[in-house]
């Protein structure tokens, strides 16, 4: 319990935790039934809402998931989203369209934990190592560092699962389910076939989350600057909620792009057992590595948009300081002040 201890120290003096720009719109007595920022219980249930929002999320878009893996593996049968239903309902039926969905939910609530609630864990981290002042000035960096830290561990978790899943989706022949798959993929190639997408994996996955968490946080403070008529302090949960999904899906359009091309190597090397990432990128070149790029901005500005708004209601729901974008310090602006520069 001693680390646990040593971060709840820090978050009292974190940047991101002041009260006096603290996201609730209830009164201080009310926010004084809001788990403490940087507890073990606030970790706890960041990491819950991470499950849900990955799980959930990732989960319901199995079907589109499928047709833009065959799209990267296949191009020449499965032409665009639209063929790529038909050609594979016709020739396997609707129930096909839910393949891999097993591997996907636990793959991806496990990743999720990862992903935010590591988040959230390093950003108070390197928050108290900058100092407020630095860490307001640097933030869009600090943001950059602390989600691809948190990727690094949440990828770890995903990558078994995410073989299995795109084993199922698009080698002919694979076990169509979870219990029959993962034995398979064990007895033929051992521990190295579920961890052998890691590397592209952390290079699709990696920028993708750094995307992820760097826009969606400037986008919100774009947004309550620019675009929202009135304060985040006087807006009810609910249009907070709405601030949170634009965001989400502005930065899942970004995420799509960015990681893309990894995503098709990832979709290549677990599709073909003998593969390596430098083979599927000589043989795709720079134009087939774009292959699935709209179903995948689709997918990905959706995904990215509710998994934000699950995220951010499990924390409302549960009663988690949510605190608005960081304001300058007073500290920093009498400097700027001072230097005339402000």
């Amino acid at each position: 319990m001693g680390i646990v201890n040593q971060l709840s120290e820090i978050s009292k003096s974190n940047p991101f935790s002041s009260p006096v720009r603290s996201a609730s719109c209830a009164s201080n007595a009310a926010a004084s039934d809001e788990v403490e920022f940087g507890s073990l219980k606030y970790y706890a249930l960041c990491g819950f809402g991470g499950i849900l929002s990955c799980g959930i999320t990732h989960t319901a878009i199995v079907p589109l998931d499928l047709v833009k893996c065959r799209i990267q593996v296949n191009p020449e049968k499965y032409r665009g989203i639209v063929t790529g239903f038909k050609t594979t309902v016709s020739e396997e039926g609707f129930r096909a369209l839910a393949k891999g969905w097993a591997p996907t939910a636990i793959g991806y609530s496990a990743q999720g934990l990862g992903k935010f609630g590591f988040y959230e864990l390093f950003k108070i981290l390197y928050a108290d190592l900058l100092g407020e002042e630095l860490a307001y000035a640097w933030r869009t960096t600090l943001y950059l560092a602390a989600s691809a830290s948190a990727e690094f561990f949440a990828d770890i978790l995903l990558a078994p699962m995410e073989a299995t899943k795109v084993r199922i989706q698009t080698k002919p022949g694979a076990p169509p389910t979870l219990r029959g798959c993962a034995p398979m993929i064990w007895q033929t190639e051992g521990i190295s076939g579920f961890y052998k997408g890691l590397p592209p994996l952390w290079m699709r996955q990696i920028p993708y989350t750094m995307m992820k968490f760097a826009c969606f946080e400037k986008t919100v403070e774009f947004l309550y600057k620019n675009v929202v008529p009135k304060p985040r302090a006087e807006c009810s949960k609910s249009e907070q909620l709405l601030v949170t999904f634009v965001a989400g899906y502005i930065a899942g359009v970004f995420c799509a792009i960015v990681s893309h091309p990894a995503d098709t190597v990832v979709s290549k090397l677990n599709q073909d057992a003998g593969a390596s990432a430098i083979g599927i990128l000589k043989k795709l070149g720079p134009v087939g590595v774009w292959k699935g790029l709209v179903p995948r901005i689709i997918m990905i500005g959706t995904l990215t948009a509710l998994q934000w708004f699950i995220y951010d209601s499990v924390k409302v729901a549960f009663k988690l300081p949510r605190p608005p974008p960081p304001e300058m310090p007073e500290s920093l602006k009498r400097k700027l002040q001072e230097a005339g520069k402000l």
